[in-house]
């Protein structure tokens, strides 16, 4: 018996589902191994016949009030709540995290929607009388076509980050996920699509680095937006950036979590294991290295014993894929054999009924010297960097040392220390006693150093600039007695 075929996954354009001829990737999922659908990747004519029909849908769009355009997201966040467990349970299958984890990160992203629909009221521009019958206005306007290239990881909250800004302020936006978790993204067409969005406003091309590519030189898209490791997202701005375009490729992180002996026990258990396994680790917040300055053993022992009582396959997902999985055991294996003390070692883990998936339980590595590579390195997976030293002072400079700047967290129960951290660390998003410190919207989202290559942040206010131009207009209309250097 011949094993049944599996689903092509469609492009969008114009409103309707496009399966072109190409080369083919499977969608794996890295909890069986098993292929979930098989997509082809969009080329350059493809992403062309994209761009064309988003530039038509763009003219009309941008002419309709903001306040119109933002009625189908209003619409959309409805029916996403209403799915919210059938797009939880895709975005588990294709990106490894457990559905409560899909599940959290959709409802972040339905934020960033519930913030978009607030712009009428937000993004108002201005209009002053500046001189005596002479009046200034600054008005925000769309760019055209904009277009985002983003990551396997969250596969529903990083394309929201971009999409509900994006058209709420008058662009036709394309998406290309990632070529590993394209079947969320899929499905959110579907759901803007019955929200009433016009047909060409919101495009999904499938594939790879040939369809990223082809969407950055392209000269009809005239924004791009990026998440992503630091490589990536540097060569992405440089290459975006020389073709003219408005470019934010949020990049890769080494997030620092700080912690000191007086820090409360319970809390910062449970806060630094939520922080460094959460999505099996495989996100741009997760604190993977841990500074203990002064006598922490007490702390330690209870962070060690809160990640020994995670449930590899419940409590915690799967690695994306095979290669990633020997990526990061690599990290592992070269840690123990330079004298590194596994406080927990996750290379044996494994999940009965899915052994074929892609598997790495909770690891702390202890005793390592500052820069020590699993102390530099975004490793991306399940593990847990531990540094001793003896001063806070110290630990903060390792914090400032680091080529990243996403996120550092302080545990403390000293106002004073709290304060030194938040004035003194050097990362974008700071947290005190608080493992993921992602801002909540309209709070916005970026980090700095080489974990961002463009200007702003890609949430809040900063986001929604960021896909407009401002124009500034000086009007007069009628002569006065009095002068000015206007007149």
């Amino acid at each position: 018996m011949q094993p049944s075929p599996k689903p092509m996954v469609a492009h969008r354009i114009a409103g309707t589902a496009v399966v072109a001829a190409g080369r083919e990737i499977p969608v794996t999922s890295p909890w069986t191994g098993a292929t979930l659908a098989t997509l082809t990747v969009a080329d350059a004519a493809l992403v062309n016949q994209a761009v064309t029909a988003a530039t038509l849908a763009a003219q009309e769009w941008g002419r309709l009030p903001l306040k119109e355009r933002v009625q189908p997201l209003y619409r959309f966040k409805q029916l996403a709540e209403q799915h919210i467990a059938e797009l939880g349970q895709l975005a588990s299958a294709e990106s490894g995290k457990t559905p409560a984890e899909a599940e959290a990160g959709i409802r972040k992203g339905l934020e960033v929607v519930e913030y978009a629909c607030s712009l009428p009221a937000v993004l108002l521009g201005g209009a002053q009388e500046v001189s005596a019958g002479v009046e200034c206005q600054a008005r925000h306007l769309p760019l055209g076509v904009v277009a985002g290239i983003t990551p396997f990881n969250f596969p529903a909250m990083v394309p929201l980050w971009m999409i509900p800004l994006a058209i709420a302020v008058g662009n036709a936006f394309i998406l290309k996920p990632s070529e590993q978790a394209p079947l969320t993204a899929t499905r959110l067409g579907d759901l803007l699509a019955d929200a009433g969005l016009p047909a060409g406003v919101f495009s999904v091309v499938h594939g790879d680095r040939e369809t990223a590519e082809a969407l950055i030189d392209h000269p009809g898209i005239a924004a791009l937006g990026f998440v992503g490791s630091t490589p990536v997202a540097r060569a992405i701005y440089q290459r975006g950036s020389a073709c003219g375009k408005r470019v934010l490729a949020l990049g890769g992180a080494k997030n620092h979590l700080l912690v000191l002996p007086d820090a409360d026990v319970e809390m910062t258990a449970k806060g630094v294991v939520a922080s460094a396994f959460g999505c099996a680790g495989q996100r741009c917040m997760a604190a993977s290295a841990l500074i203990a300055a002064g006598d922490c053993d007490h702390l330690l022992d209870a962070i060690v014993a809160e990640a020994r009582s995670l449930r590899l396959g419940t409590d915690m997902g799967a690695i994306i894929n095979r290669r990633a999985t020997q990526r990061i055991r690599g990290y592992i294996d070269r840690a123990s054999a330079g004298g590194a003390t596994l406080r927990l070692d996750g290379r044996g883990a494994m999940v009965a009924g899915k052994e074929q998936g892609c598997w790495l339980g909770p690891t702390i590595i202890d005793g390592l010297a500052p820069g020590h590579q699993c102390l530099v390195d975004e490793i991306f997976g399940p593990v847990l960097a531990v540094a001793r030293v003896a001063t806070f002072e110290e630990a903060i400079a390792i914090e400032n040392a680091s080529a990243y700047g996403n996120a550092a967290s302080l545990f403390t129960s000293s106002g004073r220390s709290a304060q030194l951290f938040e004035a003194r660390a050097r990362a974008g998003m700071i947290g005190i006693n608080i493992g993921v410190p992602v801002p909540r919207d309209p709070f916005s989202f970026g980090g700095s150093n080489q974990s961002k290559f463009g200007a702003g942040d890609i949430t809040g206010e900063d986001g929604a600039r960021f896909w407009t131009q401002q124009r500034k207009i000086t009007r007069k209309w009628s002569a006065r007695d009095r002068s000015s250097w206007m007149s």
